[in-house]
């Protein structure tokens, strides 16, 4: 799923890219967007009172991030950005010893941007570098005391774990140029323990 989204991104950047090839320039100054996508959020958390096993957890969801940034110079610039990742749920495989059944993972991240000299005016291809303060918040159910076989889903009582941390934030992206406007697709990933969640996204940035 994620190759076909990747492809329709690319497609639609290289679309404003070729109708903006008479009016585009370097986008310098400040600049505020928006995007929306898809995200990956992965996470593992100790079972309670239990130090050699943890709950995993893997599942995909709907996200959309808010970015300013400043340009000051053709090849850096730097870049804020909430990112909310979503609040994907799963059902745990192995019911009867728990498991984490829905996480949602919230960003605030700083990034510098680097841009590579291309010799088109109308595109750019950048990477990211920074550091994000991330909340991480995952439900799920306790080890069940007793389970029948055929009891289905019986965990023990649901619980809840909340933490922030900060982690390194990197990506990548391509925009295309319009004026003052930029279509932007990119991929974005915070280095968190336990799990790195990520997104995939397609939006624009308006400069003043």
């Amino acid at each position: 799923m994620k190759r076909t989204t990747i492809g329709i991104l690319l497609l639609a950047v290289g679309a404003v890219g070729t109708s903006s090839h008479a009016v585009a320039d370097d986008l310098l100054g400040f600049y505020a967007g928006a995007s929306i996508g898809e995200s990956h959020v992965r996470t593992t958390q100790p079972i309670l009172g239990d130090t050699d096993f943890s709950y995993p957890f893997d599942g995909q969801h709907g996200a959309w991030k808010l970015d300013a940034g400043l340009r000051p110079i053709a090849p850096l610039g730097v870049e804020l950005a909430y990112i909310d990742f979503g609040n994907p749920s799963v059902v745990p495989t192995f019911s009867e010893f728990g498991g984490l059944t829905q996480a949602q993972a919230k960003a605030l991240a700083l990034f510098a941007v680097g841009y590579l000299p291309l010799p088109v005016p109308f595109l750019d291809v950048y990477g990211k570098l920074g550091v994000a303060r991330m909340h991480l918040t995952a439900t799920g159910l306790s080890p069940a005391p007793i389970c029948p076989i055929d009891a289905g889903l019986c965990g023990g009582p649901p619980f809840t774990v909340s933490n922030w941390s900060a982690n390194l934030a990197y990506g990548v992206g391509v925009q295309g140029k319009l004026g003052f406007l930029a279509i932007r697709a990119e991929y974005e990933r915070i280095s968190a323990n336990g799990g790195d969640p990520d997104l995939l996204s397609l939006g624009f940035t308006w400069t003043f």
